[in-house]
């Protein structure tokens, strides 16, 4: 019987023209941000299964896979089962994101980094989801952060240069969906909630894209009747605000501008008075800086599920995209977790399998790509030499033979995107001595 042949579930494999085209966006995505005073840093696959489990990861820590340590004794083996924990067999797992990673390598580096480090990573991170259209168990993260600046600078130039990003990739009508932490546990305490409910406020606030504004109320009834009531109201308030989508067709965007005037229409007075005053101050600052089709908007229920954000948070949202395609946040605690003194940090992450879903990018990048059809007796020395010479011009050269169906031998290699074909026949051993025709012709 023959042996299945696919990829693990949940992670695929990419034919040339993908990967081609995956490529070319993640090009983008790096020279934007190279533009804007980022450096790129790569850190490992795994790390320690202690680090990834320290609290840091959110649901994330969940979802992680872990690797068994080496040379595991049967006695090992048994205590785990009778404990009914087998990760007391793992040592190593792989990263379900970048920000870990991160945290760590500032803390193993900080010597030899600036006192504000502006880092760019995008690589592949894994997590084991349920696999499903858009939710993969290996993808690539794009993540730029700042580590080390205090001030809203960071978020400014995290929010310019990821919009600029979208922008080069041509996704029109992205909105920016902006609220901070201290908005969210002040009008949990200005509704009544207590706080050591809050957490499990948020979690259920976070659904209201899932359940609407009636099922969030319902199920923050089993905390506290009352203060479900109030928020109810604010939500109530909030949603027509917010519109359907929160992306206008326009690129200009529904949902609620970064003014006090606005947000002061769906907050109740005096609720996270220092919150309220970030936003504003942001949205001055980007008032004019953004590029045309990126718009960024205030978004009181917008939560972020991660427990270790500070302060700032932003997500990306497209009308082409039933989830957000990009997120991320001031997350000041972490780092101190590593070198015991709060070391202030945000960073921003695109989520690039969405992204490319809805890209529209040229077939063919780069050099010119040629094909040398040779003829059988074509000596092996002088093909190679042509194809040297048309490299060293820069072009892309492959080296096909003759076929009886040269017919189906043109139409893969169109496919592939070479665009010009030249007969190489024997004794020919001058590249400008080859008559090249277009294939689309």
């Amino acid at each position: 019987m023959a042996q299945p042949v696919n990829p693990p579930r949940g992670m695929r494999d990419f034919l040339p023209a993908d990967k081609a085209r995956r490529e070319h966006a993640l090009g983008i995505i790096r020279s934007v941000y190279r533009s804007h005073g980022f450096d790129e840093i790569e850190t490992p696959v795994v790390e320690d299964y202690a680090r990834l489990h320290a609290g840091l990861g959110g649901d994330n820590e969940k979802l992680s896979f872990s690797i068994l340590k080496r040379g595991i004794r049967p006695e090992a083996l048994a205590a785990a089962a009778e404990a009914g924990d087998a990760e007391q067999l793992a040592d190593l797992g792989l990263r379900f994101d970048l920000t870990v990673p991160l945290t760590r390598f500032f803390a193993s580096h900080r010597a030899e980094l600036p006192p504000v480090f502006r880092s760019i990573q995008i690589a592949p991170v894994w997590r084991a989801e349920r696999p499903q259209k858009g939710r993969y168990r290996q993808f690539v993260q794009a993540d730029i952060d700042i580590i080390g600046e205090a001030g809203l600078l960071a978020e400014i130039e995290l929010i310019t240069a990821t919009s600029q990003a979208l922008a080069a990739l041509g996704l029109d009508g992205c909105v920016i969906r902006v609220n901070d932490r201290r908005i969210l546990f002040g009008l949990l305490a200005h509704c009544g909630f207590a706080p050591e409910t809050h957490d499990r406020a948020l979690i259920t606030i976070d659904k209201l894209d899932k359940i609407g504004a009636a099922g969030v109320v319902e199920e923050l009834r089993e905390i506290d009747g009352d203060a479900a009531d109030r928020i109810g109201a604010v939500l109530a308030a909030v949603e027509p605000a917010l519109g359907a989508d929160g992306a206008g067709a326009d690129g200009a965007g529904a949902g609620i501008p970064l003014t006090r005037e606005a947000i002061a229409e769906v907050l109740p007075e005096g609720a996270a008075e220092d919150g309220v005053a970030n936003l504003v101050a942001l949205g001055e600052a980007l008032e004019g800086g953004l590029p045309a089709g990126v718009a960024v908007r205030f978004d009181p229920t917008l939560v972020r599920g991660m427990g270790y954000y500070t302060g700032t948070i932003f997500e990306v949202a497209h009308p082409g995209s039933g989830s957000s395609v990009g997120g991320g946040g001031r997350y000041d605690g972490m780092v101190g977790r590593f070198l015991g003194q709060d070391v202030p940090a945000v960073g921003f992450s695109i989520g690039f399998e969405r992204v490319v879903d809805l890209l529209t990018l040229p077939e063919s990048t780069g050099p010119e790509a040629v094909a040398l059809i040779a003829d059988a007796d074509v000596e092996l020395a002088d093909l190679l030499a042509l194809k040297r010479a048309l490299v060293d011009r820069g072009h892309r050269v492959r080296l096909e033979k003759r076929q009886k169906n040269m017919k189906t031998l043109l139409a893969r290699i169109a496919g592939e995107g070479f665009a010009r074909v030249a007969n190489v026949r024997a004794g020919v051993r001058d590249a400008d001595a080859l008559e090249f025709r277009d294939l689309a012709d």
